[in-house]
């Protein structure tokens, strides 16, 4: 008799049925993130290798409707419009890439500064961040472009620059988070060195979290240079951002609405399905908050 009570105790208990169906639409969100993703990278994947015309090419009429020569039709230069929307997916996954590796790297170092920090220094960093963060993103990009010049190393370079502090702000809490617990303070007792800490101790404890800041921010970055390329700061002609092209068509909305819709639809494309995919990744980053859900 012991023994099967012993069985019933540790057993364990049967899921409920609403946890396994908020389970499952989380499995599924997470994966339409994926497709949505997947589909924008295999169109800039293809660009590298296929175009249905050169970039430069102007030998269609002006405002063509889509038909099978231009399936999405011309804009009002003569330009084929799919060719210039598989441009800017490379454009736009080039950019959140660039601008997420340097938010990273500058981010986790200032972040690991202040946790590192004495109490003066601490709390100065971390007064600076919070004026930075206190300003939107795009604000911050477009004042470090207008004082650089306009450019797609400029745009990635200020995005990056801009999001960093929201990536500093975090590193420093989780951090410090980690920095109190108990096998952190043996191993500083044992004679381990801050670098070996670092290492081995708080960025692979802080790396899932940061992970899924990281996914956000890159949907941030996407969205930052379409609004500084639609305002003339982004990446200049021939370059073919989505921004961009929202703006050359935006004079022509009534005549040829591919020309704003096909690029509008890009972008929210990509960027939802970022999202999706960084909320996948944090019930995967925190197992408590996804049981609680």
């Amino acid at each position: 008799m012991s023994a099967i009570v012993e069985q019933a105790i540790e057993a364990p208990s049967p899921e409920p049925a609403g946890a396994a169906r908020r389970r499952a639409r989380r499995s599924v969100a997470l994966g339409v993130g994926l497709a949505l993703v997947g589909v924008v990278v295999l169109v800039a994947v293809v660009s590298f290798f296929w175009l249905p015309y050169a970039q430069s090419d102007t030998s269609g009429t002006r405002l063509e409707q889509p038909s099978a020569a231009h399936w999405l039709g011309t804009d009002r230069f003569g330009r084929d419009l799919t060719t210039q929307l598989m441009i800017g997916a490379r454009i736009a996954l080039g950019v959140g890439i660039g601008a997420v590796v340097i938010g990273a790297i500058v981010g986790i170092a200032l972040g690991l500064l202040a946790a590192f920090a004495t109490k003066w220094l601490d709390d100065t960093l971390s007064a600076v961040l919070d004026i930075l963060i206190a300003f939107p993103t795009l604000l911050l990009a477009m004042l470090i472009v207008a004082a650089q010049g306009a450019s797609l190393g400029t745009a990635i370079i200020a995005i990056g620059l801009a999001m960093s502090a929201v990536v500093a702000r975090l590193t420093r809490v989780l951090a410090k988070r980690v920095l109190a617990q108990q096998y952190v303070t043996a191993a500083r007792t044992s004679g381990t060195s801050w670098p070996g800490i670092i290492v081995r101790h708080i960025l692979p404890n802080i790396w899932p979290t940061l992970s899924v800041n990281l996914a956000l921010q890159f949907g941030v970055a996407v969205l930052a240079e379409a609004s500084l390329s639609y305002l003339g700061l982004g990446a200049p002609p021939p370059n073919a951002s989505w921004g961009r092209l929202l703006q050359e068509a935006q004079g022509t909305v009534s005549t040829a609405p591919a020309g704003a819709i096909a690029p509008g639809v890009a972008l929210v494309v990509l960027v939802i399905g970022v999202n999706l995919v960084a909320d996948g990744l944090r019930d995967v980053a925190d197992p408590t908050r996804r049981r609680s859900r």
